[in-house]
């Protein structure tokens, strides 16, 4: 009863009193009245007369009201999350689609790189305005620029974590940048003799990985920006350098028509992939999810190498994207569509995909089991130079670090981001 006013207290009691004079509650009626004290004649016209039946029934009908009320708003719920935007972003087959959700200005020289951060929704891009931008891609708000480079810079990766960003440049270069400290660059790393043109964090973030107009390709320590390794093989500039999701190889793209796979742990070369007419600008792994639909499409059974590491796509300046059984160095497949070099791929999340960027300013849409080209974006208004989809970290049991293999794995997410010559960047969203 602390609840109540002295004065709601008094109304309650003479409400009480009078529905038990009403019912004839007699005895109940004298008790209540010398318990409370309460000074009371019974009046069937006084206020009180009826009023505890109505609050009662009252509270009924508000309780009626407020199960309808949930009732409608679960049916809402439920309507809005199966409504078309929704859908799309729980679509596992969802491909990006004109117009662009943002298109992010500000650079002033041609976009080389875009990387979206593991965990919030960041993207960093690297130009050849020596400067990387950091945006926020959800509402394609700028952030800020990050200035240490004085020439083009080629390359931006997070780490798994998101607390550092590696970017390279012409400069020579190798920069690291702290998120978590107002994006200070924390090590500068030198080595390469000529423009860096990638740089990548290895799984485990112990090491970077780095490809250069040098010819080579190096590895450098973290912690201490040591080069830890050179690896030389290649005759020409290497455009790019990417490891496996398991770090236990890495792939590289050069200017000499090739593509070559290599322990990074000793620099040994563990194959070479011949087979384009002009130079590579592009190298990745086929996630495991895609491993089904190459097997289907080379017209292989669906048994052979589970781990990461056992195809690759290559992207060139002869217009083609090709597919390559890393075990054997034989082409899979030579995906032949666009008009101009192409630049960047990514594959889709559900492992039934493949995305190619080109300088044709289209993003086009491969379906990995049959190797046609399933849909054409026309994405930008000149070169496109990059393209990503998004990630985020989601943390798993064995999130300890005993475990090589454990960490924090990363599921892919309905956006990706596109840039090149035009200095714009796009965010695709469902």
């Amino acid at each position: 009863m602390a609840l109540l006013s002295d004065r709601q207290k008094e109304e309650l009691h003479k409400s009480m009193l009078e529905y038990l004079h009403t019912s004839n509650f007699t005895a109940a009626y004298n008790a209540l009245k010398e318990d409370t004290g309460v000074e009371y004649t019974p009046d069937p016209k006084a206020k009180y007369a009826g009023l505890l039946e109505k609050k009662w029934t009252s509270v009924i009908r508000l309780q009626k009201k407020i199960m309808d009320l949930e009732t409608r708003n679960a049916s809402l719920q439920e309507e809005l999350s199966i409504a078309p935007s929704k859908r799309a972003a729980m679509q596992a087959d969802w491909v990006p689609r004109a117009p662009a959700a943002h298109v992010l200005t500000g650079h002033r020289g041609h976009i080389t790189r875009v990387a979206f951060h593991p965990q919030y929704s960041i993207l960093a891009s690297a130009s050849e305005d020596a400067t990387v931008k950091i945006w926020d891609w959800e509402t394609g708000e700028f952030e800020r620029t990050l200035k240490g480079h004085h020439r083009a810079v080629h390359d931006v990766d997070f780490d798994h974590k998101g607390h550092l960003l590696v970017t390279c440049s012409s400069d020579l270069f190798i920069k690291i940048w702290d998120s978590e400290n107002e994006w200070k660059n924390i090590k500068t790393l030198s080595g390469h003799d000529h423009s860096v043109s990638s740089v990548r964090f290895m799984p485990g973030d112990q090491y970077i990985v780095s490809a250069s107009r040098d010819s080579t390709i190096r590895v450098f320590d973290v912690a201490s920006t040591h080069l830890v390794r050179t690896i030389s093989g290649h005759s020409e500039w290497v455009r790019c350098a990417v490891p496996s999701d398991d770090g236990r190889l890495l792939a590289s793209a050069s200017k000499d028509k090739t593509a070559k796979l290599w322990d990074p742990m000793t620099g040994e070369c563990k194959g070479e992939l011949r087979g384009h007419d002009n130079e590579l600008e592009a190298v990745c792994f086929a996630p495991v999810a895609a491993y089904a639909a190459i097997r289907e499409l080379a017209g292989l059974p669906n048994v052979g190498p589970k781990g990461p590491g056992a195809y690759v796509a290559t992207g060139s300046r002869d217009k083609t994207v090709k597919l390559w059984d890393v075990q054997s160095g034989q082409i899979i497949k030579n995906l032949a569509g666009h008009d101009n070099w192409v630049r960047a791929l990514v594959f889709h999340p559900s492992g039934k995909l493949l995305l190619s960027a080109a300088d044709d300013k289209t993003i086009r849409v491969w379906e990995l089991s049959t190797g046609r080209c399933m849909k054409t974006v026309e994405a930008h208004s000149h070169f496109v130079a990059t393209l990503a989809w998004g990630r985020q970290r989601v943390s798993t049991a064995k999130s300890n670090g005993t475990d090589a293999k454990a960490g924090e794995a990363e599921k892919l997410v309905n956006v990706v981001a596109s840039a090149g010559v035009d200095q714009i960047i796009k965010i695709w969203l469902p």
